[in-house]
């Protein structure tokens, strides 16, 4: 489900499977049908469990200071389709995507493809048209048979590896490392962030494969208390926005990325890109004392509680909770148990949410209750002495806030 994606299909005539077909065939074919426009770009592609879009978010950031042109195609989308595609931060008007639209019809791409892979090709036709200088390009889903990976990138980022997507990728962290290393092409240097050991040994052999080069978060780059060292570059670091020890990491995973994909930067463009950064629901103050943050899986959620130990250390908060019945809601809760003072579940609008009642029986945590995410006065406002952070699925959020 891709808000508002449905009426361009509709006032263009084009037709696209709303179903999840992995593979690489269809897109090919049609981006061949439509003059690649894909390989006039130059991109960095990311791929990853968690920490995609905070990563792209600082390499956006610090282009931005460096007074480069970007374009940005990720997904979830967060109010609707046009977000997805971004050119300098901003989503893309209407009128980009009439255009992009106008000139797949032209191309006769009507029922070649997903729905997803139809927005993939949208993204490329923007791109070459506004000729961005960097395209930062977030994986779907995986990335051996994400419909992203038709492209020969600059540098390719694996941010982190985790359980998820089990139904699509497999069930242990081999079979997800696997699909994750699917983006690694011949000679094109890798960026890695703290991967488990089974993971890293499933992207150390491809790289042996494609003999290139691996650049790993602890080993070749590190991140220690605001100083980012490689064997070239030193730099320290100011506060950033975007709150967290994970955040450290992105924003390190963020810097060698641009360093090896041959970008040129200035210093205090990378101190003030990192410094700067923001992205939506990640750790978001919206009012006093109640966040939003998108943690929608146990790694996430492991995540969400590091930062509420370093920002509210000693505190234990409220959560109000609505997740995808796609993911693994046990675990994700479990694991916010340690800093929770009480949860309180809501179904919301989206073919695969999960019923409140559901998420409620799979807490192992006495103080729950249910309520109705429609009843957003009551979800977004705090109570004097408390924090609130409202968290679960990005479409939870985003439909609280929208």
């Amino acid at each position: 489900m891709i808000p508002k994606f449905d009426a361009y299909k509709k006032r263009f005539n084009i037709q696209s499977d709303d179903e999840i077909k992995p593979g690489l065939d269809s897109i090919k074919a049609a981006l061949q049908k439509i003059g690649n426009p894909e390989k006039s770009l130059r991109i960095i592609h990311v791929a990853g469990t968690n920490g995609k879009g905070s990563t792209i978010a600082f390499m956006e950031n610090v282009l931005k200071e460096q007074g480069f042109s970007t374009g940005v195609f990720s997904s979830p989308a967060l109010v609707d389709v046009h977000d997805q595609i971004r050119s300098n931060g901003l989503p893309i008007t209407t009128e980009e995507m009439d255009k992009s639209f106008e000139r797949m019809k032209k191309a006769g791409l009507s029922g070649m493809l997903t729905d997803f892979e139809l927005l993939t090709v949208a993204a490329f036709v923007t791109f070459e048209r506004i000729r961005p200088d960097y395209v930062l390009l977030e994986c779907g889903m995986g990335g051996l048979l994400d419909s992203t990976n038709v492209v020969t990138p600059l540098v390719s980022v694996i941010t982190s590896i985790a359980l998820d997507h089990v139904g699509f990728l497999g069930d242990d962290l081999g079979k997800i490392a696997g699909h994750k290393a699917g983006i690694i092409k011949k000679g094109v240097p890798v960026v890695v962030g703290p991967l488990p050991n089974e993971a890293y040994t499933i992207i150390k052999s491809k790289i042996l494969e494609t003999t290139s080069e691996i650049y790993r978060y602890g080993e070749e780059f590190l991140m220690d208390n605001h100083h980012f060292s490689s064997s070239e570059f030193h730099i320290d670091l100011p506060d950033r926005k975007m709150k967290g020890p994970h955040q450290a990491v992105n924003a390190s995973v963020a810097i060698e990325a641009l360093l090896q994909a041959g970008i040129s930067l200035d210093n205090e463009n990378i101190r003030k890109g990192i410094a700067e950064a923001s992205l939506p629901y990640r750790f978001q103050e919206i009012s006093p004392g109640v966040y939003v943050d998108g943690a929608h899986n146990p790694a996430a959620a492991k995540m969400l509680v590091e930062t509420i130990r370093t920002e509210l250390p000693g505190e234990k908060v409220d959560f109000v909770i609505g997740m995808l019945n796609t993911k693994d809601i046990k675990a994700t809760l479990d694991e916010l148990i340690p800093v929770a003072a009480s949860f309180t579940f809501v179904s919301f609008p989206h073919p695969q949410a999960a019923k409140a009642i559901d998420l409620m029986a799979s807490c192992q945590y006495s103080r729950k209750r249910m309520t109705n995410s429609d009843d957003d006065t009551i979800l977004l406002i705090g109570e004097e002495g408390s924090k609130k952070i409202v968290a679960g699925s990005l479409y939870l959020v985003s439909g609280l806030l929208n």
